[in-house]
């Protein structure tokens, strides 16, 4: 099973990529991810196999459910593949960098079966408010 775990502090370049951190690599089997609008302002990272099982769940769900319709939508128009380079970088798609508004410094954190890319400090105020859960 995959498990992506850590937080990791990190920036994009000038073209936009975000180099993903070794731990968070070594968890991808594949070259491509898919890369997906977060519940919260982030992205969210999938492995292709994570989000097979991701979306079966969604899926399974009727069209005629008028909730799952909706979380369907915003999950697969939100999403798209990407592929890691050969130094572990990724390009973050235009529509969910400004989704997410990420522009500068960024935090990859792990979140069990799928990864986030937050804005650094949108993560550093969003992970105060965990402390008092």
């Amino acid at each position: 099973m995959k498990l992506f775990l850590g937080e990791y502090d990190h920036a994009l370049d000038d073209r936009g990529r975000v180099t993903l951190p070794r731990k968070i690599r070594q968890e991808i089997d594949e070259k491509e991810l898919v890369l997906a609008k977060g519940f919260d302002p982030c992205i969210f990272g999938f492995d292709k196999g994570s989000w097979e099982k991701e979306a079966a769940k969604h899926l399974e769900a009727p069209v005629t459910d008028v909730k799952a319709r909706d979380l369907r939508r915003y999950l697969f128009a939100g999403a798209q593949k990407v592929e890691v380079d050969k130094l572990g970088r990724i390009l973050l798609p235009a529509q969910l960098k400004e989704y997410a508004s990420v522009l500068g410094d960024v935090i990859v954190i792990g979140a069990g079966d799928h990864f986030e890319i937050w804005d650094a400090e949108t993560w550093r105020s969003y992970a105060d408010k965990l402390k008092g859960v």
